[in-house]
C-alpha cells in the first residue's frame, strides 16, 4: 500500500487512516508517558532531548537531560561550552559524537540564525547533524507544525498496521513509511499523533512480544495477530498479500 501526501487516499485508505487516528489518540490521552521534554515547547530543549534519545533508552536519558540543561540552559551557553566539560556532562550516554554535533549546531544557530533555532524544515536540515527525523521532531514538538517523523517505533507501528512489506527496495519502503507518517496526521494534531505513535511503539507494538491481545488497533491492523505476540491467535507467520 502506498499513500501519497499529495493525492487524496481512497475510501478504504481513509477508513483505515481514520481508525488509526481515533484509536491511537484516545489511547494516548490515557496512557501517555510523563516525559520531561513534553513539559516544554522550547526548541533548544526539544533538540537536546531528541539528540540524546538517538539509540539511547529513555530511562537513561531523563537524568542526563536535566543535568545537561542545568549546565547549558540555552543555545548560547552550549555554543560556548568547553569540550572537556561537555564530554564529562554527556558521560556515560555514549555515542560521544552527539554532544560535539550539538555544540556545532548551537554555533551555527548563533552565527546564522541570531540565536533562534529555525522553524522551517529547510532551515533545520541545512545544519550539520540534523536529519529528516530530528527536523520533523523539532517542527512538531517545538513549533506545533504537522510535520511527519519516522523513528524505529513509528516505523515498526506503521509498517505492521498498514502491512508495508519488508521485501524489495529499502528505499521504496522508507519512502512509503514517510508518506504514511504524513498521511496519518490529523490537521493541527501533529504533536499528539507523533507522540502517540512513539509511545505506542515503545509500550504496545514492541519489537519483541508485541501486546496484540490488548492492542486498540487490532481490529484494523493488517498484521494482527503478529507472530510472537501475546495474542492466543498468533502462530507461525501467515503469508498474506500486502500491496506496497
Amino acid at each position: 500500500m502506498s499513500v501519497s501526501t499529495r493525492t487524496p487516499p481512497t475510501s478504504m485508505h481513509r477508513r483505515r487512516l481514520h481508525a488509526f487516528q481515533q484509536a491511537l489518540l484516545r489511547w494516548y490521552a490515557r496512557h501517555q508517558r510523563p516525559l520531561p521534554w513534553r513539559q516544554t515547547r522550547d526548541p533548544y530543549k526539544i533538540l537536546v532531548s531528541e539528540v540524546m534519545l538517538q539509540q539511547t533508552q529513555v530511562d537513561r536519558v531523563i537524568p542526563k537531560y536535566h543535568e545537561f540543561l542545568g549546565r547549558y540552559p540555552t543555545v548560547r551557553h552550549l555554543a560556548k561550552a568547553r569540550m572537556p566539560e561537555l564530554k564529562k556532562v554527556w558521560y556515560p550516554l555514549g555515542y560521544n559524537i552527539r554532544p560535539l554535533r550539538l555544540r556545532k549546531i548551537a554555533k551555527q544557530v548563533i552565527t546564522h540564525h541570531d540565536g533562534k533555532i529555525p522553524d522551517s524544515y529547510d532551515g533545520l536540515i541545512a545544519m550539520d547533524g540534523i536529519g529528516r527525523y530530528t527536523a520533523g521532531a523539532v517542527l512538531s514538538f517545538a513549533y506545533n507544525q504537522d510535520a511527519p517523523i519516522v523513528d524505529t517505533n513509528v516505523e515498526r507501528l506503521l509498517g505492521r498496521y498498514f502491512g508495508v512489506a519488508k521485501r524489495g527496495s529499502m528505499f521504496a519502503r522508507r519512502r512509503t513509511l514517510w508518506q504514511l507518517a504524513a498521511a496519518v496526521i490529523p490537521k493541527g494534531r501533529g504533536y499528539d499523533i507523533n507522540q502517540a505513535m512513539m509511545d505506542f511503539g515503545a509500550l504496545i507494538c514492541t519489537a519483541r512480544a508485541p501486546k496484540c491481545a490488548s492492542c486498540v488497533l487490532r481490529r484494523s491492523c493488517r498484521s494482527y495477530p503478529y507472530e510472537g505476540s501475546n495474542s492466543p491467535a498468533a502462530g507461525p507467520r501467515r503469508h498474506r498479500r500486502h500491496r506496497t
